[in-house]
């Protein structure tokens, strides 16, 4: 198999998107903007009343690390994804799409079981909140994981998502010694405050000794270190890595690296669909530092890509979306 440069660990789901109103939300008992574990029997109830009151607005391959790898892959770098669907149709799909993608899959991926299935639900003012069912990929291990590409790639990215499955932990505590006995940079993302508020020792467990970058929205922030700033979260986050990006939606991003710490403005647009913001913008921050643009740059690129994202439903853009803005950026950084 071929050396990427990022070899990401995550949840395979296929997104089943919908557009919905606030009380739809509040009826069925779901916290705006969060992400909401299920069974099989909940997912089926809430899929057939949005199919029966609220607009469809389509299907994608999702899963938070996933959308970060295409990003990565689709600016111009190389990508591994590890994960585990079910031997059914939605798992070929899932594969096929990550493929088509340009990114490496391994046909150990595949176990059987059934593939796990994610209720994007978008509000007016463009929030997303996930009714998940995770079905095979809550039992993800090492089992599943191709693990050769990890000892020759210059990342390690790992989804908080995975913290709220023990095998899953087990696979990223093999996968972080690996990275550091062959120097490869380690990044985690928070994932969700759900995440932090329900799952925090898991995510304690992913972060172990600490990390080389660290992303996290400024409510994760705040959650995670039981602080009221986003300066005080910052200062507490340091002793866990020591490169920290926490995004502030349509402010942009604060930026701390060893040499300093600043803010970059964000851009605005039409807010149509804030799912897979983040991770478009991790895959672009990725990216640009593994092209040798220095963090400030980094930034821009991010925010650039995270913004197109959330001018649009879905969380990818098209292929083509990220190379012309890529091209466009670095015309204008010229």
């Amino acid at each position: 198999m071929a050396t990427v440069d990022l070899f990401a660990i995550g949840n395979a789901l296929i997104d089943q998107e919908f557009k919905v109103s606030d009380d739809f939300l509040t009826q069925q008992n779901l916290q705006k903007g969060t992400m909401q574990l299920a069974d099989s029997d909940a997912q089926a109830a809430l899929y057939n009343n949005l199919q029966a009151s609220q607009v469809y607005k389509g299907q994608a391959s999702g899963g938070s690390a996933a959308n970060t790898t295409v990003a990565f892959s689709a600016l111009g770098s190389s990508a591994f994804y590890a994960c585990r669907v079910g031997n059914d149709d939605l798992g070929e799909i899932y594969l096929d799409g990550l493929n088509e993608a340009g990114i490496q899959t391994a046909a150990q991926s595949i176990s059987e079981g059934v593939t796990g299935t994610c209720m994007v639900l978008v509000s007016e003012d463009s929030e997303r909140t996930m009714h998940t069912y995770l079905g095979i990929t809550a039992e993800l291990s090492d089992s599943e994981i191709d693990f050769a590409p990890l000892a020759s790639a210059k990342w390690l990215y790992i989804e908080g998502y995975l913290s709220t499955s023990d095998s899953a932990r087990a696979a990223v505590k093999q996968a972080r010694a690996i990275a550091k006995d062959n120097n490869v940079k380690i990044a985690l993302t928070l994932s969700d405050p759900a995440m932090v508020q329900y799952a925090r020792q898991g995510l304690d467990e992913l972060l172990d000794d600490g990390v080389d970058l660290l992303f996290c929205n400024q409510q994760e922030a705040l959650m995670y270190t039981e602080t009221s700033t986003v300066e005080a979260a910052l200062a507490k986050l340091q002793s866990l890595s020591t490169h920290i990006v926490i995004t502030l939606s349509e402010k942009g991003a604060l930026i701390h690296n060893q040499e300093q710490t600043f803010t970059v403005p964000g851009r605005k647009v039409n807010a149509v669909d804030a799912n897979g913001a983040g991770d478009a913008f991790a895959g672009a921050f990725l990216y640009a530092l593994n092209s040798g643009l220095d963090y400030k740059a980094a930034a821009q690129l991010a925010i650039l890509i995270s913004s197109e994202v959330v001018a649009q439903f879905g969380p990818r853009l098209e292929t083509q979306e990220y190379a012309q803005l890529l091209q466009n950026f670095l015309k204008e950084c010229a």
